[in-house]
């Protein structure tokens, strides 16, 4: 008899946050899930890993077909304790979110989400991440259930290249204009740091900003998201620009 395919959930926003919660409840519908989270947010930690402190992990409930784990580590930490230690075999799928927030353009690079699906690849596991563009604690995530399922559905049958892995955002609407499969749109954060005083003396600086897109491109992501498209950015770990390596055969070094 086959086994249900077991798929590994994690996020940044902690385990016991909507997002993830919901992202469970579809995701039993296609297998076995275990989730190995934070035990509190993360968000902003990328691939980052903790190496000078232990990390305590925390079985936090067990019943058929779902186990949860919490842990004080990073999202990266989650997945590769996870695949060391909780797991009973190798996850058919790794899956992040469903994030709290935006995790399109360069806000790729930072998100503890992608960090998740990032060190998914790396285990040779296909991985998707999913967002909303929201950071409201009780965001309604229902619409984005459609596209889930058809995702994870297709990468289930079809899998994914060695090396990439897919970034999935979703407008903060309850409806879509459709789908969109994206390139990543080009654009920086602006403003980003704001001074106050500290009562003692000194500068305290708190991060903020404004994300700043100058691309008009319809196919770029964070475009398709302002149109109200769901946007799906395949995404590698390969970081080589090899349109730069060609040019470098010709320098003279």
């Amino acid at each position: 008899m086959n086994e249900r395919p077991l798929i590994l959930v994690s996020n940044d926003d902690g385990y016991q946050a909507k997002g993830i919660n919901c992202l469970v409840s579809v995701l039993r519908e296609f297998g076995d899930v275990v989730v190995v989270a934070p035990h509190i947010g993360r968000s902003g930690k990328g691939c980052g890993i903790t190496s000078e402190v232990p990390v305590k992990l925390t079985k936090i409930s067990s019943e058929e077909g779902l186990e949860i784990y919490s842990c004080t580590g990073t999202p990266c930490d989650c997945v590769k304790i996870a695949c060391h230690a909780v797991v009973p075999r190798r996850p058919s799928l790794v899956v992040g979110g469903i994030n709290h927030g935006d995790n399109s353009a360069v806000n790729a690079h930072y998100s503890g989400t992608m960090g998740v699906v990032l060190e998914g690849c790396m285990k040779g596991i296909p991985s998707i991440a999913f967002s909303l563009c929201s950071h409201d604690a009780d965001a309604d995530f229902t619409p984005t259930y459609d596209v889930i399922r058809k995702v994870v559905a297709q990468v289930l049958e079809r899998g994914l290249p060695a090396g990439s892995c897919l970034n999935v955002n979703f407008p903060n609407s309850p409806s879509y204009a459709g789908v969109r499969v994206c390139r990543q749109a080009a654009g920086t954060w602006v403003n980003e740091w704001e001074a106050h005083i500290h009562p003692r003396g000194g500068e305290w600086w708190w991060l903020t900003g404004e994300f700043a897109v100058e691309d008009k491109d319809p196919q770029a992501d964070r475009v398709a998201l302002d149109s109200n498209y769901v946007a799906i950015t395949p995404t590698t770990i390969d970081f080589t620009d090899y349109r730069l390596l060609k040019e470098m055969q010709e320098w003279e070094l």
